[in-house]
């Protein structure tokens, strides 16, 4: 009997955000446990989202995880601090796995075999996953924060540069929760 081959997805979101976090997750699917209906979370709804993520928290052998915060996204740029993230989700696995296939064009520092997918959302079913659960904790969280800085808009936008949300940098200003390192909160500094 030959053994399994655990292979763990990962991906993140918040990457093109103006604000909050970069969050990733890691997803070792069970083969034994199908889940319908993965897909690029981008392309399905925040119910569908929803929905799938309890599934797949439910099923999957292993998921996890991990996170770069906006002081990290601005020392390092946001290309590191999305590779640190998925690094971190990939650490914080309770099984590890033999190998990791990343969504995008670069692979995270890890010390196992790693390969990047391009458009892995769409064509591997864990890397799906994995940008299903992280987009629905980030989603969450951008919720959370909404509560913290009202009028922004978060709930609605996630901290994407969305014409409301540049609009209401301009009036209300920028929160500790902004990207300094990226352009339109770096004119508004500019201006200020």
């Amino acid at each position: 009997m030959t053994e399994k081959i655990l292979i763990a997805g990962v991906d993140e979101v918040g990457r093109g955000c103006l604000a909050g976090a970069v969050i990733a997750a890691a997803v070792i699917l069970d083969e034994a446990q199908a889940i319908n209906g993965l897909a690029d979370s981008k392309t399905l709804t925040a119910k569908k989202r929803e929905l799938l993520t309890i599934e797949i928290q439910q099923k999957a052998l292993a998921y996890a995880f991990g996170r770069a915060e906006v002081a990290e996204i601005d020392e390092i740029n946001i290309l590191q601090a999305s590779l640190l993230a998925m690094q971190r989700a990939i650490e914080n696995l309770p099984i590890k796995p033999d190998q990791v296939l990343v969504d995008g064009k670069y692979c995270p520092k890890v010390k196992y075999k790693t390969e990047a997918i391009i458009q892995g959302d769409k064509k591997v079913a864990a890397i799906s996953a994995a940008s299903i659960i992280a987009k629905v904790k980030r989603d969450q969280e951008m919720c959370e924060l909404d509560k913290l800085y009202p009028n922004y808009g978060f709930a609605a936008h996630k901290g994407y540069p969305t014409s409301f949300h540049r609009q209401a940098l301009q009036d209300l200003g920028i929160t500790i929760i902004h990207r300094r390192s990226f352009a339109p909160v770096r004119k508004l500094i500019k201006l200020a």
